[in-house]
């Protein structure tokens, strides 16, 4: 089958819907000759930063030479974006020949999408003899399709309150379940996290006997400079091109892990690793800039800690806006109560869109939320529209598109 015949059948999988649980997926894996075993890979978890700290740690790597695989969900615009080596994307002819392969196995035993998915990531930086796999968890972590893999590093960003009717309603629970893609003996990085889940992964990584670093043990802030010591590297100049305070935290966290992974301290590869990991890496979705004069920007927070930090940022030049408005689509098992009260201190309007997901919070779900917490707001059937015609209007005024990274795929894919 050609590409087109194969991705339709491949995102039809997500009918099948989230399916925690590893059997399905490790019997697929022996099906295919277990390519994971072949990977040497950091495994990556957390609410927030994920994707940043995992595209950072990539960057990095490519600066040093090496092949670098980086694994990562969902994609803005095209499939291929999930699956990358060296910053160049799996090839049409790979993923039409993967699914047409093993299509009768994966109907035959029901698969999901991120099954197969993740399946064919491994095998496709596998066959391409990958110095490094950069691996991002979808859901989790225990029950994650990506738990089959025996790292050399774990990481795990973040911790807050997500997908609550899957991974529970509080911290302790959520990060027991991300901390269980600790493995014997790895070694663990974690971020900046709160003393509950901090106290979890460290109960988790004297069960495994793992060596456990804090970025908070390796960092001093003054005068709102963040420094990085580790006995490797030292680093108080961070040329980070993804705006917000928090992307230096991720860039540090990136740093703090292949220091010490891999015991590399050329200081002027490491900082191009951290400058150049748009064009490495094509991160993209973070507090990304669609248009200036009016400005619209998009930002992928899909939870109460991503709309936080999203804030702070924003906040520091909102004033020079004459109006401030937000379109805000996001999936039903997120905290959006909360996330609209936060939200609704620092927009003039709000918009609300629903997604082509399934898993999409519709229209009037959150319409009913902005009314029980008294903010008023405006339904959009078709975001599109509203950004169409905001292109036209005054220079001084800013649209945020923030929420789902499918709500921002949508409106990168309609403009392209």
């Amino acid at each position: 089958m050609d590409i087109n015949s194969a991705l339709e059948k491949l995102f039809k999988l997500h009918t099948f819907g989230v399916k925690l649980g590893l059997d399905n997926v490790k019997h697929f894996l022996d099906h295919i000759d277990n390519p994971q075993r072949n990977l040497k890979a950091i495994h990556i978890a957390g609410s927030n930063g994920k994707g940043s700290t995992a595209a950072f740690i990539a960057s990095i790597l490519m600066e040093y030479g090496y092949k670098t695989g980086l694994y990562t969900s969902p994609h803005f615009v095209k499939f291929n974006e999930r699956i990358t080596i060296n910053g160049e994307q799996i090839d049409n002819e790979y993923v039409a020949g993967f699914i047409t392969e093993h299509w009768s196995y994966i109907t035959e035993h029901a698969l999901t999408f991120f099954e197969v998915t993740s399946a064919l990531a491994f095998e496709y930086f596998s066959n391409s003899k990958v110095d490094y796999a950069i691996i991002e968890t979808g859901l989790g972590g225990r029950l994650d399709a990506t738990n089959v893999l025996n790292s050399i590093a774990v990481v795990i960003t973040s911790i807050s309150l997500e997908h609550t009717n899957v991974l529970g309603t509080e911290i302790s629970v959520i990060a027991k379940e991300k901390a269980a893609i600790i493995k014997q003996g790895t070694k663990v990085f974690i971020g900046l996290l709160d003393p509950e889940a901090d106290a979890v992964v460290e109960r988790k990584c004297n069960e495994e006997n793992c060596e456990l670093f804090r970025l908070q043990e390796y960092i001093n802030e003054k005068d709102d400079r963040l420094e990085l010591y580790t006995e490797e590297i030292e680093l108080d100049e961070w040329n980070v091109p993804l705006r917000g305070k928090y992307q230096v935290y991720n860039s540090a966290l990136a740093v703090l892990v292949v220091s010490n992974t891999f015991v590399l301290d050329d200081n002027r590869k490491i900082t191009h690793g951290i400058s150049n990991v748009i064009k490495n890496t094509g991160i993209e979705g973070r507090f990304e800039y669609l248009h200036k004069g009016p400005d619209i920007i998009l930002d992928s927070a899909h939870n109460i800690a991503g709309v936080r930090e999203f804030l702070s940022e924003f906040n520091k030049s909102a004033g020079k806006y004459q109006r401030k408005v937000l379109l805000f689509g996001v999936m039903r098992d997120k905290a959006i109560e909360q996330m609209l009260i936060e939200l609704g201190k620092s927009f003039d309007e709000i918009h609300l869109t629903q997604i082509d997901n399934e898993r999409s919070a519709k229209i009037d779900e959150l319409k009913k939320i902005c009314f029980d917490i008294k903010i008023d707001a405006l339904e959009e059937p078709v975001g599109m529209e509203l950004i169409n015609k905001f292109l036209k209007s005054e220079n001084k005024d800013c649209l945020v598109v923030l929420g789902s990274m499918y709500l921002l795929g949508e409106v990168k894919s309609k403009l392209q």
